[in-house]
């Protein structure tokens, strides 16, 4: 007997809740549509999938208008998806009250914006800065002058304590922000271009505390970034385009014949369930790939060729 309608919504149901079942962090055909001035729709994501297990430290790179920072704002809990899942942690962030959207905040993610000014409080000293999160969350005095003090220290900036922003630098300001967004013990990080206003020898030490944070303490990083030297560096980027994940790069640390190590990465095109891939343009493009591309079965993989019937 065929199945019915309820049968079918049901095992969708099923399917959406299987999906990255291991995963620290789980977006499931996401999309954000958004209604610009005029009533024009724009579809910021279009159905993205993204799985990322915990403990990883990621880079997500994409032109402008990608919709990685959509993305970065509904993992935060800053917004809502318009439709499919996200589960970051094991919370159902299409789900949640306001009120338990702002303890998700406090206690589960930490944020972190490319605006030193916008991370911290002008009129706080370091030390009462990174207290502020603990305090919102109801711990003691005592406890909290501890843990700020072991995090600037962990980040290299214990000089700062009762420092105020105005009297740190830029560099320092950032380092002051990870630990603010690191008080209460989040399992994931989320740093939206955190090195987007630094010269580059001081965002290399800012990234040198996101990859302490995720060393050390465990905590899952996803940073967005146009830094080309922290793409290079990190072991997987994700490149988001239209609306999706397009490609993923994996680096991977290969010995070499001479006891060496050297640093191999390898660009993956990420095939979403319903078959779909996009191809880089700077691949395509030179091949004069565009419409319709001619597709070939081999016995362990698929070719992928220009339209070449004008020319035959």
């Amino acid at each position: 007997m065929g199945s019915t309608i309820a049968d079918l919504g049901a095992e969708a149901q099923r399917h959406h809740h299987d999906y990255g079942a291991g995963s620290l962090i789980a977006c499931d055909r996401l999309v954000r549509i958004y209604t610009a001035p005029g009533g024009i729709e724009v579809q910021a994501l279009q159905g993205l999938d993204l799985l990322v297990g915990e403990g990883e430290l990621i880079a997500m790179v994409g032109a402008s208008g990608s919709g990685k920072s959509t993305l970065m704002n509904i993992l935060a809990g800053l917004d809502v998806p318009t439709a499919g899942a996200v589960r970051v942690a094991g919370h159902d962030l299409a789900a949640m009250t306001a009120r338990q959207r702002l303890t998700y905040r406090r206690r589960t993610v930490g944020f972190i914006w490319q605006q030193t000014s916008r991370n911290l409080l002008p009129y706080l000293t370091s030390q009462q800065n990174v207290g502020l999160p603990m305090r919102l969350a109801g711990r003691g005095k005592r406890g909290r002058n501890t843990r700020a003090g072991e995090l600037l220290e962990l980040l290299g900036i214990s000089h700062c304590l009762h420092r105020r922003p105005d009297q740190m630098s830029g560099g320092e300001q950032q380092r002051c922000a990870i630990a603010v967004a690191l008080a209460n013990e989040p399992k994931v990080l989320l740093a939206d271009e955190p090195t987007g206003e630094l010269d580059s020898a001081t965002a290399a030490e800012v990234f040198g505390a996101l990859q302490t944070a995720n060393g050390e303490l465990g905590v899952t990083v996803l940073i967005v970034t146009h830094d080309p030297a922290v793409s290079s560096v990190v072991r997987r980027v994700v490149a988001i385009r239209d609306g999706r994940t397009s490609t993923e790069t994996h680096r991977e640390a290969v010995a070499t014949g001479d006891g060496e190590v050297a640093h191999h990465a390898v660009e993956y095109a990420v095939l979403d369930r319903a078959g779909r891939l996009q191809l880089p343009k700077e691949m395509t493009e030179p091949l004069g790939m565009r419409d319709l591309v001619r597709l070939e079965r081999e016995s362990d993989h698929i070719g992928v060729w220009p339209d070449d019937r004008e020319t035959r």
